[in-house]
């Protein structure tokens, strides 16, 4: 079974280290060529200021990813006891698992999560680090490594804790947890190449919302070249993930290759989805069209026939990036990577 376990061995890579106290108001200044009351006075709006000043400021804001500090006096040079955490859902129930691992990671600490969700919008993102940054977390948990250059510019600059969750596949700010996304597509292809499987189709959902699911169907690509065969036929939705998006995306696929022997689907709301129109245009999963998923989900653990599918270590993931953070409170030299690994559930379905 080609599954990759969790792997506690992180892998670091070289990084120049941040100052804990992060980009100052004496940064944006030099770099907009004015003064630090100038500074201060366009960031708190009061009094008179030329418009091409604070064009000049707000930039050098940006540029240099300044965040202004929300807690005063000694309180601020102690830290506020918060940890941030961004993820891009609540509704998709591989959150609220890594919530759980974080939430786990935290009791006892006298820490304590504060949560925003961006709904997968990279601008919205970028307002919630600012506004959580601006309360001087001792650390910053958030999902992917896709983010606008404003919000890298902040992170890196704050000299906080980073860990970017849910994926491995480029280098991170800081820390780096979860699993890589390109090699689980490949293994899925590898794996049902080693069932016979030759007759591939994809259905999947909107990858510029979802990244790591593109890069899955990357990886399964590559599996499959590697024996001289590609993709029948694929079917996307232009939308999120859902059941209903599954359902239709394989009837249309069907339509138009009728001869495909399996179906790989980003993940397992879209898989199910497709159990539920083979249940209902008689055709039999596995017999006579096998289906793929991933994530691992109980819902699809729960159907008649189980799904075939690949678990993440969600849970896991929220927690270490919880534990890795704490254990050292000062961003080290070295970015570090941990692998928290996958399994094969061969279900029932391919």
């Amino acid at each position: 079974m080609n599954s990759r376990e969790p792997k506690s061995k992180p892998i670091a890579g070289k990084r120049l280290a941040q100052r804990r106290q992060g980009v100052t108001l004496a940064d944006v200044a030099h770099v907009a060529a004015v003064s630090e009351i100038t500074v201060s006075r366009i960031l708190r709006n009061h009094g008179p200021i030329a418009q091409t000043t604070r064009e000049r400021v707000m930039a050098a804001v940006r540029a240099v990813g300044y965040v202004p500090n929300r807690l005063a006096g000694g309180l601020a040079s102690s830290g506020s006891r918060l940890v941030g955490v961004i993820v891009p859902s609540l509704t998709n129930i591989v959150f609220p698992e890594v919530l759980g691992g974080i939430r786990s990671a935290l009791a006892d600490t006298g820490f304590q999560a504060v949560i925003g969700v961006s709904d997968y919008n990279l601008d919205t993102e970028e307002e919630l680090v600012a506004s959580l940054l601006a309360w001087r977390p001792e650390a910053m948990v958030i999902a992917g490594v896709e983010h606008t250059p404003a919000a890298r510019a902040m992170l890196e600059g704050s000299g906080v804790r980073i860990a970017e969750i849910m994926e491995i596949d480029s280098q991170p700010i800081d820390l780096a947890v979860g699993h890589s996304h390109r090699q689980a597509g490949y293994d899925t292809g590898r794996y049902l190449l080693g069932k016979g499987y030759r007759r591939f189709g994809y259905v999947g959902h909107d990858w510029t919302a979802d990244r790591r699911a593109k890069l899955r169907h990357d990886g399964l690509v590559a599996a499959l070249a590697e024996d001289g065969l590609s993709l029948v036929g694929s079917n996307r939705h232009d939308g999120p993930s859902s059941t209903v998006a599954g359902r239709d995306m394989l009837a249309g696929l069907l339509e138009r290759f009728g001869d495909l022997d399996v179906v790989v689907f980003s993940n397992d709301d879209m898989a199910t989805g497709g159990v539920f129109h083979c249940l209902g245009a008689g055709i039999v999963p596995k017999r006579d069209l096998a289906l793929f998923g991933f994530n691992g989900l109980d819902i699809g653990q729960a159907l008649p026939t189980p799904l075939s599918t690949m678990r993440s270590n969600r849970f896991l993931t929220g927690k270490t990036a919880i534990d890795t953070l704490l254990a050292q409170r000062e961003r080290p030299a070295q970015f570090e990577i941990i692998d928290t690994g996958y399994q094969i559930l061969p279900g029932a379905t391919a």
